[in-house]
């Protein structure tokens, strides 16, 4: 069993580092925590925020070409039950540029939003609470 004090990073390639990592920062309110530059041919950006337990790592492998997401139901799922929050928090993601669009599960528009990134990269904001 993994020790709950552990970390979670999710990590995925992007060939627009430097606008995913700012798209990001600025949509979700996320920290820069961490970057690197030519770590065996890899630059890359740690965000998230420093008390919670999961980090997003986006790389760009210089000489690499990775595209658009595979599919539409590549996701990220914030779920935010204060509804003045959600509405700020989705405010913030079309600042950022996020685009909203209506998601490939129509699960996740009967209480939320699905924004989709410079990369076809989709986040869902859901206005719930998770319940187990």
């Amino acid at each position: 069993m993994i020790p709950t004090s552990s970390v979670l990073r999710i990590a995925r390639p992007t060939d627009r580092l430097d606008e995913i990592t700012s798209m990001y920062i600025s949509g979700l309110g996320f920290q820069m925590l961490s970057g690197f530059k030519d770590h065996n041919g890899f630059d890359g950006s740690i965000i998230g925020h420093p008390n919670h337990a999961y980090h997003l790592e986006f790389t760009h492998h210089t000489g690499t070409e990775v595209g658009r997401a595979p599919t539409k139901d590549n996701l990220l799922i914030f779920y935010i039950p204060d509804p003045d929050s959600w509405v700020e928090n989705c405010k913030n993601m079309e600042l950022a540029g996020f685009i909203c669009v209506q998601s490939y599960n129509s699960y996740w528009d009967s209480a939320g939003k699905t924004y989709e990134d410079l990369d076809g990269y989709r986040v869902v904001l859901q206005n719930s609470e998770w319940v187990e």
